[in-house]
């Protein structure tokens, strides 16, 4: 069985060409299908096992299968996006076997994000795997890669401190709007979106006493939650651009394919608010918010990546973490290979097992045939239990005892061994 990843992430491709490929929750069911009818095409293998991590910061496919297609696995995924193999190829990185274990136990603990041993991301990587289970496109393979990264994360985060004083984006935003408003108790914020990450954004503007807060979301019932939560109003997703003038901060995530927040309704709220300043914050991939606007004076726009700079600031205390966190990794890995190699045919351990079992199953079909029989002709209970154990002793021994008589007296002795410790372990435990 092969093993292969393939993913971009916010150290390999800028904001807008990740947007490309973010899929919401909700398109990962039909996504897989359709990548598992294209990968089994290609492999001549229809059950190829996959699944997609998509995030703000990274999209990742992780497939495995009887032969690996990471070409292939990359032309479709430019072709979903819309863009060029080569593009594509340029801003993404590819990984096989072990790689692939290492990759996705580091992505789980934190390792890999932006901001350093954060916890978001193993949420979102559990979220991956159950929407995989629920397409039914999650097999033994993966699904042990996955059990196995959720494990070494945990390890990690009680063993380490690598997720000790974490600065999350929600974090980082509040710093950044500290920077630009002398009192965040003076300013009216809203919030566009009602996900977990505007509820984390929320959570950490509402510690600082705002003057007001609003949610701005297209379904009242899960704005108003939220609202309620933190002592806000909510609003219609329509009547933002009617109101956006009221507000001095607006953070803004949603699943939108395309901006909900225009530069035309940005200029607009401006001239109304007599440029008064506007802090804005976009945390969505693809943008919520146009990036033109961040052109505008009066505006101090930050998209996920902007945020990174502030992330990083907080991150050198938590490096002498890394070194243990890369050592459970290690490990993991090492035990995940292990596993991998029983399973393969060069192992040669899983089909040995079966073979063994198959041909026990042989025997004693023939055992039990053969003890019928005597018992329909009326022979002794006793005698045939004797011949049934005898018969399928014999059948057991036989080719280790033709072993014992055959080769040279050094093949003997090594035979001899190997006999000793599969068939005489009881005897040499208790001392007999």
């Amino acid at each position: 069985m092969a093993v292969w990843a393939l993913g971009i992430n916010h150290t390999t491709a800028p904001l807008d060409l990740r947007g490309r490929f973010a899929f919401a929750i909700d398109q990962i069911a039909p996504t897989l299908q359709g990548l598992r009818q294209s990968l089994g095409g290609a492999t001549r293998h229809p059950q190829v096992e996959t699944a997609i991590l998509s995030t703000c910061n990274r999209t990742e496919i992780y497939c495995a299968g009887q032969q690996p297609a990471l070409d292939h696995t990359l032309d479709w995924l430019a072709q979903s996006g819309g863009v060029s193999p080569s593009l594509l190829r340029s801003h993404s990185y590819t990984l096989e076997e072990g790689l692939v274990a290492r990759h996705a136990f580091r992505v789980a603990s934190g390792l890999d994000s932006m901001v350093l041993g954060e916890a978001q991301i193993l949420g979102q990587m559990k979220d991956a795997v159950r929407a995989a289970e629920t397409a039914g496109a999650l097999g033994t393979t993966l699904n042990q890669l996955f059990q196995r990264s959720f494990a070494v994360a945990k390890e990690v985060r009680t063993s380490t401190e690598i997720g000790a004083h974490s600065i999350s984006m929600a974090a980082a935003a509040v710093r950044l709007a500290g920077q630009l408003f002398e009192d965040l108790t003076e300013i009216r914020i809203l919030f566009v979106g009602a996900g977990e990450m505007i509820e984390l954004a929320a959570t950490h503007f509402a510690a600082k006493n705002p003057k007001s807060l609003a949610i701005a979301n297209r379904t009242l019932e899960r704005g108003e939650k939220l609202a309620t939560r933190f002592g806000g109003e909510v609003m219609r997703l329509a009547d933002l651009p009617d109101r956006l003038h009221e507000f001095d901060a607006v953070v803004s995530c949603t699943a939108s394919s395309l901006p909900i927040i225009g530069l035309g309704a940005v200029e607009r709220a401006l001239k109304k608010r007599r440029h008064r300043p506007i802090f804005m914050v976009d945390l969505a991939v693809p943008r919520d918010i146009e990036p033109e606007v961040k052109a505008l004076e009066d505006v101090y726009l930050y998209t996920v990546d902007d945020l990174a700079s502030v992330v990083q600031t907080a991150q050198a205390s938590r490096q002498a973490a890394v070194a243990q966190a890369e050592a459970i990794i290690d490990a993991g890995v090492q035990s995940f290979m292990h596993w991998m190699d029983q399973r393969s045919p060069a192992g040669g351990v899983v089909p040995l097992i079966q073979q063994i079992n198959a041909q026990a199953d042989e025997w004693r079909a023939l055992e039990i045939a053969r003890a019928k029989k005597m018992l329909a002709k009326g022979e002794d209970l006793d005698a045939v239990l004797e011949a049934l154990s005898r018969g399928l002793t014999q059948k057991m021994l036989h080719g280790t005892l033709a072993e014992l008589r055959a080769g040279d007296a050094d093949t003997r002795a090594q035979t001899a061994q190997t006999v000793s410790r599969l068939f005489l372990r009881s005897q040499s435990k208790s001392g007999l």
